[in-house]
């Protein structure tokens, strides 16, 4: 049995952070059950399709089942299609919000506030029902209400300004969406403690999850800085405040790096024995201020000895040592890793439009209830007739006419 088998959870998420809280529940054992929209279709569903189809096609929202972003993101769920907006829509919402103990969404206060979905509405229908709200900045405050995209919260927590060279305008770290799957760590960790808290004291709750604040509390250091020394930090490059040499270096093999991290006296000692070369006997290098103080010309003496060997005979003789060394892995590299089998950092998954998939497997294995990732993401409203009739008891004829409203679409 896995732990949370025998919860429900409705996933009113958009995009990625609120559907991850979602698809983790999921692997634990939850029955997840997504409410999505064809008129308002998630954007996860639109992008290039994995299969068939034009480009076009997918970011018009032709191919909502063939998108390899959504099939991670949402894998394990139910798929039911109700447009909230109708005037009817909580005719079929109630009595399944009555039925679940987890709501998780990311919409702005002012977007739950105009679709019904606040707390206070929803714990009117089920009084011990928890609601995970993982909006951009908090339900209160003089910024509760903006709109943005991962990007954009990390930007307000400051982590963007501290990406760049010295001395050069912040480049930001834009690509990697870090806010929305930080957001949606942290929301599968609150949900828990709160069903927790629940089955302790029969008491539902709100969580209030701030993305820009679970961001936030990776910048301890930089905070630290300011308040303590008055010193606005600013992007340094690639370097540590305490690590030389430090950073990804070249290799014989062609576009293929391994990343090194020296950090005391001890680990350049053992560095400097595998490496056998003159210069790491040199009086500059010899303290962690020496290295610091000369990390340009350090790094520049480790590149050139790394270049003529492959990664394999740098990684191996320097992790022998207990010297931080490792392979800069690219995706390809990751799917023929031992490791990354052997720990099933992706499984296949079957489905029913594409095929066997891999998708990203979970983070921690528990030895009793490890969790699965065996079912595929859902087609668009592929469960509208199980929900409906099966788990709310409407009739065929009832669920006809809701189609026939625009109720489901």
């Amino acid at each position: 049995m896995l732990p949370l088998q025998g919860i429900r959870v409705l996933d009113f998420g958009w995009v990625m952070a609120a559907p991850i809280t979602a698809h983790l529940m999921a692997d634990m054992g939850a029955e997840v059950i997504k409410v999505e929209s064809r008129t308002h279709l998630d954007a996860a569903r639109r992008g290039r399709p994995l299969v068939s189809g034009e480009t076009s096609d997918g970011d018009l929202g032709n191919e909502p089942d063939l998108v390899p972003l959504f099939h991670s993101l949402n894998r394990g769920k139910l798929s039911i299609t109700v447009d909230l907006t109708h005037p009817r829509a909580w005719e079929a919402i109630r009595p399944l919000v009555a039925k679940t103990d987890v709501i998780v969404h990311n919409l702005t206060p002012r977007a739950s506030r105009n679709l019904g979905l606040t707390y206070e509405r929803l714990a009117a229908l089920r009084e011990d029902i928890i609601v995970v709200s993982l909006t951009a900045a908090g339900q209160y405050g003089p910024l509760s209400d903006i709109s943005g995209y991962a990007p954009s919260v990390s930007s307000l927590a400051g982590l963007e300004g501290l990406v760049g060279y010295d001395g050069e305008d912040p480049i930001g770290m834009l690509g990697l969406n870090f806010s929305d799957p930080n957001a949606g760590m942290l929301g599968y960790l609150a949900a828990v403690a709160a069903l927790w808290h629940r089955k302790r004291t029969g008491q539902g709750q709100h969580v209030d999850l701030s993305q820009m604040e679970g961001v936030a509390q990776y910048l301890g250091e930089p905070f630290m800085e300011y308040s303590m020394n008055g010193s606005v930090p600013s992007p340094k490059g690639p370097y540590h405040p305490r690590m030389s040499p430090y950073g990804n270096f070249p290799t014989s093999e062609p576009d293929r790096w391994v990343a090194i991290a020296i950090d005391d006296d001890l680990d350049w000692q053992a560095f400097g024995k595998v490496i056998g070369e003159s210069w790491v006997e040199d009086e500059r290098f010899a303290s962690r201020e020496g290295r610091m103080a000369h990390r340009g010309e350090l790094n520049q003496f480790v590149a050139a000895w790394t270049g003529p060997r492959t990664v394999d005979e740098i990684v191996l003789p320097l992790q022998h040592a207990n010297v931080a060394a490792m392979p800069v892995m690219s995706i390809e590299d990751q799917f023929a890793d031992p490791q990354h089998q052997a720990r099933e950092v992706y499984v296949n998954v079957e489905h029913p439009k594409v095929g066997s998939e891999p998708i990203h497997g979970l983070a921690w294995k528990m030895s009793d209830t490890p969790g699965q990732v065996d079912r595929p993401a859902p087609l668009l409203g592929e469960h509208n007739r199980y929900v409906l009739e099966d788990l709310l008891g409407f009739t065929t004829h009832q669920v006809q006419d809701f189609q026939d409203a625009g109720v489901l679409e």
